[in-house]
């Protein structure tokens, strides 16, 4: 039998030592709190809840960067996504005619690094007068759809293109409107996202939006193109599409004035949009990995100031 007499004993010293052990670590704890996260490099931070990020699309500045190599720039300049333009010539290679062990190593090559491939920038446009180059595309977008899941990407962008004089425009919108049904369950297949991009004279986000009330399968999604067309007004013409935002879009030179950047993070801050804001540049500049850190900075500012609702 247990002496309660030692029992009281036993309990009283615990306090005392808990009593003079708390306040050590309590303080060992402040230390570890306010000891900066050592990160090693390449390690990828993430993101903050609700927020999005910010990435790179290959289009001129990665245009002659292979994969090693654009893997090697978007980690020095702390990019984390990236988005690889097709069908153009360009030196990392990735297209349709990627071989299963091809595409097994590019694969592995992003699985083995920080960054992460967020989609393929197609060239496929769904505006073609000539019914054979349409069906072309069609297919060609569904090989780009598996040529992205095999890849370990989420999804493509397309075009809706633009507006022919001898064609009324609601047969236009309804074409490419077809067009995006037929791609939306070979979209749900693979797991991917077809991302319709604001681009071209049937790119405005009001035309965009009408598309979009034709197609309402829910793979099938908007790009946003930065576009200053749709400066007027901005703000409403976002909430046409606001719904229907694919986890990618698209900035230009974040130093140009004329499109307002600002309202349009703030925008995806208040809706909780987590996808990729990608960098998709052509200035002429002497260090494109030094200029990347330059805009990179600036879109964190721009976030910065969107969280505290400026």
């Amino acid at each position: 039998m247990i002496d309660p007499h030692d029992l009281a004993v036993h309990a009283t010293s615990r306090r005392i030592f808990l009593r003079r052990s708390l306040p050590a670590v309590a303080a060992t704890c402040g230390l570890l709190a306010l000891r900066p996260r050592i990160r090693a490099e390449g390690d990828q931070p993430a993101a903050p809840r609700g927020e999005p990020r910010f990435g790179f699309t290959t289009y001129q500045w990665g245009q002659d960067w292979d994969v090693p190599t654009l893997l090697q720039n978007l980690q020095k300049a702390q990019v984390w996504g990236t988005e690889l333009r097709t069908s153009s010539g360009y030196a990392h290679q990735v297209e349709l005619t990627l071989s299963a062990d091809e595409r097994r190593e590019v694969r592995k090559r992003f699985a083995d690094s920080p960054i992460q491939l967020v989609g393929l920038a197609t060239g496929e446009r769904f505006d073609w007068p000539d019914p054979e180059k349409l069906k072309s595309a069609i297919e060609n977008a569904k090989g780009f759809l598996k040529l992205s899941h095999d890849l370990g990407s989420s999804g493509i962008r397309v075009f809706p293109n633009q507006f022919h004089p001898d064609i009324p425009r609601d047969k236009t919108i309804a074409q490419i409107a077809q067009a995006l049904r037929e791609l939306g369950p070979s979209a749900a297949d693979y797991g991917q996202e077809v991302r319709l991009e604001a681009h071209g004279s049937a790119g405005e986000l009001t035309t965009i939006a009408a598309i979009m009330e034709q197609c309402p399968h829910p793979q099938v999604r908007v790009k946003l193109n930065s576009d200053n067309r749709d400066v007027a007004d901005f703000a409403q013409r976002f909430n046409l599409v606001r719904d229907r935002l694919g986890q990618t879009l698209h900035l230009h030179n974040l130093k140009e004035t004329s499109f307002p950047y600002a309202l349009q993070t703030k925008l995806l801050v208040e809706i909780g949009w987590t996808g990729w804001a990608l960098l998709e540049v052509s200035d002429k500049v002497p260090d494109r990995v030094q200029a990347l850190i330059e805009q990179r900075e600036i879109w964190e500012q721009l976030v910065a100031r969107a969280r505290r609702g400026k």
